[in-house]
């Protein structure tokens, strides 16, 4: 190791970037286990900012002429000057190549802007719309941007904040159904799987920072492509964690594959850390009005049938039924060998034994003294009367547990049938822990998925989009008990995960907010259709079709709302748990943000501050007023922040930050940390105080330059 350590430092002297780069490299390889998971850790990825403006000193590729298919040139120049030639901005760009420069002049409108994995990111958010029908609950926030790059963003606003993140990622079917480093990653890629490991490896590492280590759930959905890879990764990437995995079935009719196994299920792997613990869960025949369910009083199992020691040796007793259907008495044990016709008579009465149709004698479920005592109670009744079979009434009875729901107020009696036997009925919804398969009609994904979806849009416009109620039933394992909790999915799709979340506050008026990432990828065949109108990434007639403008945006608008893009109510109900009308939408507010690449040098000279405001009051908790604008009178404080700029005016803003009791985070922008110490001692203990933007920029240049 010493050798190729020498090695290393020789090739700095002359290349430190490679020199660099093969250092971390070397490490990576020297830090691997010895067994577990191990995998090529390629290559930072590359994302293009179509809708990013060019500026001097930035990364760029050449894109191809506008209506060809080709891919655009994969090499990355740097902008060296831009200049405005007849009205048309011209950048000059260069790249070194065989430690040879190449210059060429490049008309801005032909370059896009790129962003390496390794650069320091500055990031910003731009307002691109909003619901509100909420009040003053939080907001729900949906950002279109490079997921990573997102969820470095909120390592700032969310670091160890976080109650649960649910996604939903590519699944690796070598269908073109991800990219990595702008390109498709195809079944006939070798790395396939390599690839989908680091690009998941990268996520899953921030989104550790933002969990809140002491009680918070971690849920990941995956078919059977990458399902062995990503337990391992999961394993290797947290191993605090107490790891679970749910097979649900998803397509109870099987999606058909030549040749294979028509494939139903898909997989769920919950990750629970510190306190975290999984919850019960309504179950759905012991609702709230459901009639309290008897079971049959004879043992069905045949290792319970009459001699045999398992089965019990004092179960097989007379139980005296009246004419008119009613217990009159329960007789005494029948040693085993003494034939039923022994037992004694009761006047009108039938003795009853449990009896299969094929004559076997069983065994009761119960002893006799047990089933006096039910009885007496009205927990043992008779049913239908079959006076053609070996038992010539059916019997019932109540077990502990349904005893248990009655006596602990769970379940009421409204009344006796005429046998005195209990008429009981659930007034609460009663839990139960949920199993490691899911087999629940309300996760069919086409009905509930797909065929919701249309109703919400008007018109099919996402192949695979989950259930809502198996999401749901998801996050309601872990959050069923914070009706605060903050949810994230960075891998939001169609946004079912936000509104799965609006599910859950209205049943029990929570204020839960969900934080909703994804791109604005255009499908591949619209993507051929619109290159054939001399479209390109970044044209607004292109941006339009793109998954968050096009689906997610307008999915959540319309949950919120009951209505759909083209103003009619959406038409259908609301099922399982909580039914009601979709056209009455929630009481939920939402907010659409598209996010921005800054510099660190527009950031310190308060140049950038609307862009940076979103992110300072999702700090502070997404709701109330916003601080868009640096205030002219050198403060402000709103419902859950304030902002001081003039440290003149610090006395009038601590004074107003204690009148305020609802305000979380106290920012104040100042490069002097004497002054900044002495105005936080004068805050409420209660209040966060942060040093604007020193924590800003520090956040991010810890947390990039991978």
């Amino acid at each position: 190791m010493s050798r190729l350590s020498e090695l290393i430092a020789s090739i700095k002297n002359k290349d430190p970037q490679m020199g660099v780069e093969l250092e971390n490299e070397f490490r990576e390889h020297a830090s691997r286990l010895a067994f577990g998971l191990n995998f090529e850790r390629h290559r930072p990825e590359v994302v293009e900012l179509p809708r990013r403006t060019v500026r001097k000193g930035d990364k760029v590729r050449k894109l191809s002429s506008r209506g060809e298919k080709t891919k655009s040139d994969p090499r990355v120049w740097i902008v060296k000057k831009i200049s405005e030639v007849k009205n048309k901005k011209i950048a000059s760009i260069e790249i070194v190549e065989n430690k040879k420069v190449i210059s060429e002049e490049v008309s801005v409108d032909d370059l896009v802007v790129i962003a390496e994995f390794r650069d320091y990111l500055y990031p910003g958010l731009v307002s691109t719309g909003k619901v509100e029908k909420g009040g003053d609950k939080p907001f729900h926030t949906v950002i279109n941007g490079e997921n990573y790059h997102v969820l470095k963003a909120l390592t700032y606003s969310h670091r160890g904040k976080v109650d649960a993140i649910y996604i939903d990622p590519p699944y690796n079917t070598g269908a073109k159904d991800w990219k990595y480093n702008n390109d498709y990653v195809e079944s006939e890629d070798i790395y396939r799987h390599s690839k989908w490991l680091a690009f998941m490896e990268r996520r899953l590492k921030i989104a550790k920072e933002l969990l809140n280590p002491e009680d918070s759930a971690l849920i990941v959905a995956i078919d059977q492509n990458e399902v062995s890879r990503l337990h391992l990764l999961l394993e290797q990437t947290f191993p605090e964690a107490r790891l679970e995995m749910v097979t649900s079935v998803i397509n109870p009719r099987g999606k058909y594959r030549a040749n294979n196994f028509a494939r139903c299920e898909e997989y769920i792997f919950f990750l629970a850390f510190g306190k975290a613990a999984v919850q019960g869960e309504p179950d759905e025949d012991f609702s709230e009005g459901a009639s309290i369910l008897w079971r049959t009083f004879r043992r069905s199992d045949i290792a319970s049938k009459r001699g045999n020691p398992k089965g019990g040796t004092a179960q097989f007793f007379p139980v005296y039924v009246s004419e008119e259907g009613k217990i009159e008495a329960i007789g005494e044990a029948l040693p085993h060998g003494v034939p039923r016709s022994r037992a004694p008579k009761r006047p009108g009465c039938l003795p009853v034994f449990p009896i299969r149709e094929d004559g076997t004698e069983m065994n009761w479920g119960l002893t006799v003294p047990a089933a006096k005592a039910l009885l007496k109670k009205g927990y043992l009744r008779v049913g239908r009367h079959t006076p053609d079979k070996p038992q010539t009434w059916e019997l019932s009875y109540l077990t502990s547990g349904r005893i248990a729901d009655i006596e602990e107020g769970r379940a009421a009696v409204t009344g006796r049938n005429e046998d005195g036997s209990v008429i009981a009925s659930y007034i609460t919804h009663k839990v139960k822990m949920p199993t490691t398969t899911w087999n629940r009609p309300s996760h069919n994904a086409e009905v509930y998925g797909t065929e919701l979806l249309k109703s919400l849009l008007g018109k099919k416009l996402f192949d695979f989009p989950k259930s809502l109620y198996a999401v749901e039933d998801a996050l309601r394992i872990f959050i069923k008990n914070k009706p605060n909790a903050l949810v994230v999915d960075f891998f939001s799709g169609s946004g079912t995960t936000a509104h799965a979340v609006m599910r859950l506050n209205k049943q029990d008026s929570g204020k839960r907010q969900c934080i909703c990432i994804t791109n604005n990828e255009v499908g591949i065949d619209e993507q051929k259709a619109l290159q054939e109108k001399k479209l390109r990434p970044g044209d607004e007639d292109w941006e339009k079709w793109g998954i968050c403008n096009y689906i997610t945006k307008p999915r959540v608008e319309a949950a919120i709302t009951g209505k759909t893009p083209d103003g009619k109510k959406i038409v259908g109900d609301y099922k399982f748990i909580d039914e009601f009308p979709m056209s009455d939408g929630f009481k939920e507010n939402a907010e659409f943000f598209d996010l921005t690449y800054e510099t660190s040098i527009a950031v310190s000279y308060n140049l950038a501050f609307t862009r940076i405001a979103p992110l300072l009051w999702m700090r502070a908790g997404s709701q109330g007023k916003r601080i868009n604008s640096i205030p002219k009178s050198g403060y402000e404080v709103v419902e859950s922040y304030g902002l001081l700029t003039d440290l003149d005016k610090a006395t009038e803003f601590c004074k107003e930050i204690r009148k305020t009791e609802s305000v979380r985070v106290a920012y104040i922008v100042t490069n002097d940390d004497r002054r900044f110490q002495i105005i936080i001692k004068r805050l409420p203990e209660s209040v966060e105080p942060v040093r604007l933007y020193e924590s800003y920029l520090k956040n991010f240049e810890i947390t990039g330059g991978e």
